[in-house]
């Protein structure tokens, strides 16, 4: 007898596994597109609080004007600067040109004197028809501008710029013109054009004494030019340069106390 012959049956565990690869594909691309819907929607979150921020920061620009870096020590560059003496030729020869062109000076008429202005020791002889000569406004400018060196603080609101022996400059780092001192023997007022630190002072009999500073782009060099002008004639300009360097360390570390008055100890340590 022939005997039947029967077709090869699969072993069960090729036929679990075959059951199983189906649902674990199903199951594969399901993960996949919840995971990809999940970051999507991460990033629709993440886009308005990065706008927010940018927005803020645009705002804190506006309201917060930045200012360039004056801060530190200054020694005047004597080679950079003028000499008050050299400007005074220059001015005296352009005004003797200038009468020359215009065939003298006709109409001088008579002066009636009036008391003088005394800045240091320095006596500004002015009359009610004209101001200070342009030798006095010269021998001021030379007096105003006699420091070599200057000491700059600045914060975000403030700057402060020592000068030994005279008073210290103080300026806001806003928009606005500030008035730094009103009384009768005259006013001060500060603010800024561009980047430039303007102060303005008025004295009286019409004298006007303005410093103008700037600083270069990388920081190193102080510009400042002071200029004097009388009963608004031409003003007499007197430009200074400043390098930046590095002061050495104070020695002493000093305090005012009440009672014991000026208390100095050495720099580093403690009482």
């Amino acid at each position: 007898m022939l005997s039947k012959k029967r077709s090869p049956t699969p072993p069960s565990s090729s036929i679990a596994g075959a059951s199983l690869a189906a649902p674990h594909c199903v199951t594969s691309r399901f993960l996949s597109k919840i995971i990809w819907a999940l970051s999507l929607l991460t990033c629709f979150v993440a886009l308005p609080a990065i706008a927010q921020d940018s927005d803020r920061l645009t705002v804190l620009d506006l309201d917060q004007p930045l200012r360039l870096d004056f801060s530190g020590f200054w020694e005047k560059d004597f080679r950079r600067s003028d000499d008050w003496q050299d400007e005074l030729t220059r001015k005296m020869r352009l005004r003797q040109e200038a009468a020359a062109r215009q065939g003298g000076n006709p109409g001088a008429a008579a002066r009636v004197s009036v008391p003088p202005i005394s800045i240091g020791n320095i006596n500004l002889n002015s009359s009610r028809g004209r101001g200070a000569s342009i030798i006095d406004l010269a021998r001021l400018a030379e007096y105003i501008s006699r420091q070599t060196t200057l000491r700059i603080d600045q914060t975000r609101d403030e700057i402060r710029i020592e000068r030994r022996g005279d008073s210290s400059l103080v300026c806001g780092t806003g928009w606005q013109v500030q008035q730094t001192f009103a009384s009768s023997h005259g006013v001060e007022a500060c603010g800024w054009d561009g980047q430039q630190l303007v102060f303005q002072t008025m004295l009286p009999d019409d004298l006007i004494i303005v410093h103008r500073f700037s600083v270069s782009s990388d920081g190193l060099l102080l510009n400042l030019i002071t200029s004097v002008i009388s009963k608004g004639s031409e003003s007499f300009d007197l430009r200074q340069a400043f390098n930046r360097y590095d002061a050495p360390r104070a020695e002493f570390d000093c305090e005012q106390t009440l009672s014991r008055g000026r208390v100095c100890s050495q720099a580093g340590t403690q009482q």
